[in-house]
Parts: structure tokens; C-alpha cells; sequence
């Protein structure tokens, strides 16, 4: 049956789409999303509208239910999606908003296509993978594209995996039809050995043999390495590979990610992508990101240390960082706003419950401590421990979704004397409920299924005058509405405050100092100042709305307090 590529490319615009296709090779985990998105920066700042498409392998159809270990960290997105955490990335990078029309994956392409092959949408056709799945992969991507000059469609895995063939094929029946309007960035990896010392490009040459396989030539070769990629290593890469020279991109190790875009714009990859795409190119100056990077290269002067009560570290013999990307890059932002040095220190919430572990020393050290997002009830008790040594010791506390939640519980059982108070997720018999399942229905929470069902995607609150609460969103001009007094933050989750809790709480000093407009859903919650320089704990994730160039005004706040926590320490020890 003949690819029905005309309608689905072809738009009425008189200014012709451009595409440009993102993959990797090698290995995973090179950072093709933070190459997508540097890439959208240049072409912002020449002019052109852009967005991104991330396209996942997985036949999940989202990224809500997969373990944040095996994945990284869960973005949530304003419309609720739950999603890979490249579109973070490109939230950070291009100071827009993605969602639900910026991420596919396999499993909702090929549900798609199961379900118009039912309703006889393809009139009685025999329903094979090719082309009829490339073809609804088309369709998603100009969907997407709809209303922007230029999109960057980051495609998941490496190639030579089979399961991103039809990915692979959509690319190369758009490059048929519209040669002039997509290219394809492969982003490769060079190593260098330590037994030689010598960069190596035979892992390139050999990951373009597989895109020539399925009749796809790069036009540029993105190469990440731990340092600079020499003259002749793109020399040997371009003549294996039929390509030029100049079209060999060096991707070294660098501080931040947020070098990326100045990179790339040194070695004139933004004006030969325009180039061959036939895009007008102007001159660029890139002025902001080279102020953010000077501040982010600035050595600091005073350093702090803060604790992240944390779960989703361990894969193996290995600790990893990514289940908690969003949390660490608005602690970074903030940093850099308040030009103060971060040691992130994560503790193994389980070891915590170990009086003589090494986990109840790091956490005696620090100067503010911060227990995030999590699931179940590994690790619930060392968490709670460590909120009841916040509280205690009148540490900065941060609380962060299960964070507030735990806050919540500590309070109960030490200062209300609730004796065997929990969350209904940990032990559905516990006496005291302080915490308890969101009812399930759609007024309250967005019906996913058994098990998956949460309140997921930005919601407004409103926040009670006179407390901490209040006065940062108000010392930041970060309202909503500032008359009505309301916020609008991203949610996920499962459980929630069980208001029949509230009042014997708040007659013990704790302060519900937000709630959501109908006065159903406990937001936040904080400790009069009085007792506590700084306890502030939230149902929602305003990691996810922080940007380099507009940090979270919550965290800055939180770093202002911890850095004077820090100070009166240093001060008191001598």
C-alpha cells in the first residue's frame, strides 16, 4: 500500500516546516536530549519558533508507572503528563512549557493504531507495521509542530535497537519527501581508553554504519567525549562516514550542561544547520546564556551543605543521581541566584533507621535537609526520623510531596502525642489516618487506573497571609492572583492530608498555611517561626516549574535560610 505522505507533511503555511531528527549511538544516556535542546536554544535566538518531540521506545504509555531508578526522574508537566525527563530539559532550555503533544511513545502508537484498525478507519487494509506505523509517528510529529517554525524529535534509545526502527523509517520517508526540510544530528560517543590514552572513533564509525543500513546518512555527528574531539578524529569520522569535516561537532565534558548551547555556537553548528535546512542566519549574540554561564563558572566564596532523604539511589554496585533531576537542578538555579556553593549530600533513608550508621553522622553535618518525592514504605521510618531531627534541631526543612505528607506524621505521633499515627499507604490498620487516599473520582483525581490514579498536572491554592508561605510567593511576585491570594503549582500524587486531623494539629502549633480554593486538599504546611526558622513542607513539586534563568522562589528562600543556619554554626564553633 503506497505511504500516504502528502497529507500528512504538507501544510497550507507559505513558510515551508523544518525537522530536525535527534538520535543516538554507542550507549545511552549521552545526553541527546540536552544536545535537542541546546540546538532550540540557538535557533530561538535566531529568530525561529521551535518545540521538541521526545519519542520513547517503551510500550508504557507514559513515564508515571516505570521505576524511577531503571528511567530517572518522572517529569510532570502542566497538563498533567507524566513524562520522560528530557522534557525537563527542554522546559530549562527553552523557557516554555511541554506536554501531553510533546512526548509519544511506542506503546501509544501502537495503541493508536490497534484502535483506528478496529474502527475500520484504514477501510479493510491488512494492518502492517510499516507503513502504517511510521505513518502515525508522521502524524504526531506534525500535530506537534503545528504553529512553530523548526521542531527537534529526539528519538529514544541507540541505533541498531530494534525496537526504534519505525522511528528510524518515519525519519527516512520524511527526508524522501521533504530533502530540503529534515536533517538528522546523531549524538556518538568517542571514547578514550585509559590503557591507550588515545580518543577513539571506530564506536562512531561503526554506530553510522547501522543508520546507512536502514539508508539514513547523518548530517552532522554530535561527539561527546571527555574532552575536545582533535582534527584528526572528525577527519577520520568524516571520510568513513561521507560527511565534512565541519560537521563533526565537539560535545566535551563540561561543568553544567547549560554550556552546551555557547559550545555549539562556537563551532558554527547553529548557522550549518540553517544552512542546510536553506534558514536565513543572523548574527547572535547569546548574551544571557553567557551571563548564566560565567555565574554558574564563578567559584564561591561560602559553601553549604544540604541532605536529601532519598530512595531512588541504588542501581546495583551503583548510586545514581537522575531519580532526582528536577529537585537537583532547582537547587542549582537557586545557587547560582544567590552565588552560593553546593555540597548535595545523599542519604539512604533505610540506613538512617541504623543509629550507628554512617547515614545518622552525614546527616548531623549538614546545614538543611530536604526529604522529596517517594513511594511506599521502604525507607518511610528513616525518613521520618530524619524530619523529627529537622524539627528538633530547628534545621532548614524542606518537604517536598511525600515530604509534607511524612512532616505531617512526625508532628502527629511526637507533638500530638498520637502514639502509631501513619499514612494509609504505609499501614491501612494504623489508628490515626493523618494520611489517606485522594477519593477516587475524576472531580478529585485524573482516573488512570487501579494503582495509577493520582491528582496529576498544575492546580491552584491558596495561601494564608502572615505565614512563610505567603510572604515568599509575595516577596517574589509569584502569584496567580495576588488579590485572591492564589498560586498554581504541579502535582503528583496518591494520598492525601486527612482533614479530620487538622484541627487537633492546629491547636498543637502546626500551621496549614495553604489549601487548595475549595479547602479540600491540604497544600502546604509549615512551622510557626517562632518554633522554627524555617519548616515549609508542600503537597506539590515546584521543582518542576524552576528554571535556570527564574529560579523557584521557594528554593531561593530555602537556600537564604540554610545559609544563614550554616552561618550562625561557623559563628558558634569558634
Amino acid at each position: 500500500m503506497p505511504v500516504r505522505l502528502d497529507g500528512l507533511l504538507h501544510f497550507s503555511s507559505k513558510k515551508p516546516k523544518k525537522y530536525i531528527f535527534v538520535s543516538g549511538g554507542v550507549l545511552s544516556g549521552l545526553g541527546k536530549g540536552a544536545t535537542a535542546a541546546s540546538i532550540g536554544v540557538l535557533l530561538k535566538e535566531q529568530g525561529y519558533s521551535v518545540t521538541n518531540l521526545k519519542c520513547e521506545n517503551y510500550l508504557n504509555l507514559d513515564s508515571g508507572n516505570i521505576n524511577p531508578i531503571e528511567h530517572g526522574d518522572v517529569f510532570l508537566c502542566e497538563d498533567g503528563l507524566e513524562a520522560d525527563l528530557d522534557l525537563g530539559t527542554y522546559e530549562r532550555f527553552l523557557n516554555q512549557e511541554v506536554g501531553f503533544k510533546n512526548f509519544v511513545t511506542m506503546g501509544q502508537i501502537y495503541s493508536t493504531v490497534i484502535e483506528k484498525a478496529k474502527n475500520l478507519e484504514y477501510e479493510g487494509a491488512t494492518v502492517d507495521a510499516i507503513p502504517y506505523i511510521p505513518e502515525e509517528i508522521i502524524r504526531r510529529i506534525r500535530e506537534t509542530i503545528d504553529g512553530y517554525d523548526i521542531i527537534l524529535i529526539e528519538l529514544g534509545g541507540t541505533a541498531g535497537e530494534y525496537q526504534n526502527i519505525v522511528y528510524y523509517e518515519a525519519y527516512r520517508l520524511m527526508k524522501q519527501t521533504l530533502p530540503d526540510d529534515v536533517i538528522l544530528v546523531h549524538v556518538t560517543y568517542f571514547p578514550t581508553p585509559s590503557h591507550i590514552s588515545e580518543m577513539k572513533s571506530k564506536p562512531t564509525q561503526l554506530s553510522v554504519k547501522n543508520l546507512q543500513a536502514m539508508g539514513i546518512q547523518p548530517d552532522f555527528i554530535v561527539g561527546r567525549a571527555e574532552s575536545d574531539i582533535d582534527d584528526k578524529r572528525k577527519e577520520k569520522v568524516a571520510y568513513f562516514c561521507n560527511m565534512h569535516k565541519e560537521d563533526v561537532i565537539s560535545n566535551p565534558n563540561v561543568k553544567s550542561i547549560y554550556q552546551i548551547p555557547l559550545l555549539f555556537h562556537q563551532q558554527n553548528f547553529d548557522k550549518r544547520i540553517l544552512q542546510k535546512l536553506k534558514l536565513p542566519v543572523k548574527k547572535t549574540q547569546l548574551k544571557t546564556w553567557q551571563e548564566l554561564v560565567k555565574k554558574i563558572k564563578t567559584e564561591k566564596k561560602n559553601k553549604i551543605s544540604i541532605a536529601i532523604i532519598a530512595k531512588y539511589i541504588a542501581t546495583g554496585d551503583y548510586e545514581l543521581q537522575d531519580s532526582y533531576t528536577s529537585l537537583l537542578e532547582s537547587l542549582k538555579h537557586a545557587s547560582w541566584a544567590e552565588d552560593v556553593g553546593l555540597d548535595i549530600v545523599f542519604i539512604n533513608a533505610e540506613a538512617l533507621q541504623n543509629k550507628n550508621s554512617q547515614a545518622l553522622k552525614d546527616l548531623r553535618r549538614v546545614d538543611g535537609i530536604i526529604v522529596p518525592i517517594g513511594w511506599g514504605k521502604r525507607g518511610v521510618e528513616g525518613k521520618i526520623d530524619a524530619i523529627q531531627y529537622a524539627r528538633e534541631n530547628k534545621i532548614p526543612y524542606l518537604g517536598l510531596c511525600y515530604g509534607m505528607q511524612l512532616a505531617s506524621v512526625e508532628f502527629a505521633r511526637n507533638i500530638v502525642g498520637l502514639e502509631g499515627a501513619h499514612t494509609k499507604e504505609v499501614d491501612e490498620k494504623t489508628p490515626y489516618p493523618i494520611i489517606h487516599d485522594i477519593p477516587f473520582e475524576k472531580k478529585y483525581q485524573r482516573i488512570k487506573g487501579v494503582g495509577a490514579s493520582m491528582r496529576l498536572g498544575a492546580y491552584d491554592c491558596v495561601l494564608k497571609p502572615g505565614t512563610l508561605a505567603h510572604e515568599i510567593y509575595s516577596k517574589h511576585k509569584a502569584f496567580k492572583n495576588k488579590k485572591q491570594n492564589l498560586i498554581s503549582e504541579r502535582h503528583r500524587h496518591r494520598y492525601e492530608f486527612n482533614n479530620e486531623y487538622r484541627k487537633v494539629l492546629a491547636e498543637k502549633g502546626f500551621v496549614f498555611s495553604g489549601t487548595s480554593p475549595d479547602d479540600f486538599f491540604v497544600e502546604m504546611i509549615e512551622l510557626p517561626r517562632q518554633d522554627h526558622p524555617f519548616f515549609l513542607a508542600t503537597q506539590a513539586h515546584p521543582e518542576y516549574k524552576s528554571k535556570p534563568l527564574n529560579p523557584h522562589p521557594i528554593y531561593v528562600e530555602y537556600l537564604k535560610a540554610v545559609q544563614k543556619h550554616a552561618q550562625a554554626k561557623t559563628k558558634k564553633q569558634k
